[in-house]
């Protein structure tokens, strides 16, 4: 038994540091000529070798070894998208893939997907983590996204760097938007159910007909000609990739809070609010920072796709669109980010899908979550969530009783 669980570790060691190694070698000799890519493609790989080694320390802690496995399923990710993205801009960067790449309109669905995730991900934590029904998700996207564009044109004509403006606009509207999750979050504590989805639909309106009378946010007529993306010279792949890495950022942010100290209180308070709160939980603290962690990752959800619409109109965050980003939870799980993330892939791509049957696309949007709803009414993926950890773990038990049986048919012989 010893000896096939060795042999399967030393397997998996060797086919993980062939790919890790075959890979980049493929990407260093296609990023020859821009040493900086070369450079950043060869740290990704070193950081993947280390973190195998440690991943596979015996002295390393399951949960440590958990996040490290995520960390360079990650970084795989990111070996792969970047190609397809940069490709379309620099074909001679990567001459071994041809005519395979995101084009402008991929990029550009690509970009929209990602900002979903990262507003379908912020709602689950409030209403499947927590447990508080909340239509009001798009005024925290409206607050973060006016507050970013404005903040964005301030910083930009100041001269500061594209990286700084875009960072620094992005904190500002999730701060802003954290302040008004902490606002709505204190009288909810009185709420539940559909008082509180009342309330929070309501705090939506209230902040759509308070943009909608401002000067300074172009009312009506919309917002225009601030520093998005487009003005400040950035060009529709380079931005994919500040919305991608913003969207990793957020969602391990809300993955790890989720699975912490604080995060194990908060679901205890979707379980059952009086039992957590006779073992000592504050169930008004946690309320309140469930809201507030919900309304800042939304708020720079916003602020991303303010700088990708270069045009913000208070129409954009309407009712329609809580409702939106309240489907993509309910459809993928709630309670679950990799389902939030699924769903959030899925209903931005289905209706560029469905854009040939023009006429019929919508009908056919809202049969397909019908028959979801009906079929799988607990969504995709439940409360279950997709672990590289557990992947790995289940099919190294299944290599290891293939190898114990090998082993048993061959003493027998």
């Amino acid at each position: 038994m010893k000896k096939s669980n060795q042999l399967v570790g030393l397997g998996f060691v060797i086919a993980f540091i062939a790919f890790v190694g075959i890979s980049g070698l493929l990407f260093i000799l296609a990023l020859a000529k821009e040493p900086s890519v070369t450079y950043a493609y060869a740290g990704i790989v070193s950081c993947m070798l280390l973190m195998l080694v440690f991943s596979l320390a015996k002295k390393t802690s399951k949960t440590l070894k958990s996040y490290l496995n995520n960390a360079i399923a990650i970084l795989i990710i990111i070996v792969i998208v970047y190609p397809l993205i940069a490709h379309n801009k620099s074909p001679e960067l990567f001459p071994f893939l041809g005519g395979v790449s995101f084009k402008g309109y991929t990029t550009g669905i690509f970009i929209l997907i990602c900002i979903n995730i990262v507003m379908a991900t912020s709602l689950n934590f409030s209403t499947g983590f927590l447990g508080q029904l909340v239509l009001g998700h798009a005024g925290f996207m409206a607050i973060g996204a006016y507050t970013a564009a404005l903040i964005a044109n301030i910083l930009f004509a100041a001269g500061l760097p594209i990286f700084f403006v875009i960072v620094l606009s992005l904190l500002a509207g999730g701060v802003l938007a954290a302040l008004s999750g902490i606002i709505i979050g204190i009288p909810a504590l009185r709420l539940r159910g559909d008082y509180l989805a009342i309330m929070t639909l309501a705090f939506a309106e209230i902040v759509r007909i308070i943009i909608n009378n401002l000067n300074f946010t172009g009312g009506a007529q919309g917002l225009t000609g601030y520093a998005s993306a487009q003005i400040m010279g950035l060009s529709k792949e380079t931005f994919s990739l500040y919305v991608f890495f913003t969207m990793v950022i957020c969602v391990a942010f809300l993955v790890l809070l989720a699975r912490s100290r604080h995060g194990r209180a908060i679901i205890s308070l979707r379980e059952n609010e009086i039992a957590a709160e006779s073992v000592g939980i504050n169930s008004t603290k946690y309320k309140v920072t469930g809201f507030a962690i919900s309304a800042l990752v939304g708020g720079i959800g916003g602020g991303l796709f303010a700088f990708h619409m270069g045009f913000l109109q208070p129409s954009m965050f309407g009712f329609m669109k809580s409702v939106d980003i309240l489907v993509m939870v309910v459809l993928g799980g709630m309670g679950s980010m990799t389902g939030s993330i699924v769903a959030a892939g899925v209903f931005t791509w289905l209706p560029e899908l469905l854009r040939d049957f023009d006429e019929y696309r919508m009908v056919a949007y809202a049969v397909l979550l019908i028959v979801m709803m009906i079929v799988r009414p607990q969504g995709l993926l439940g409360v279950k969530e997709m672990s590289l950890s557990k992947m790995v773990r289940k099919i190294r038990a299944k290599l290891l009783k293939q190898s114990d049986g090998n082993l048993m048919e061959g003493g027998d012989e």
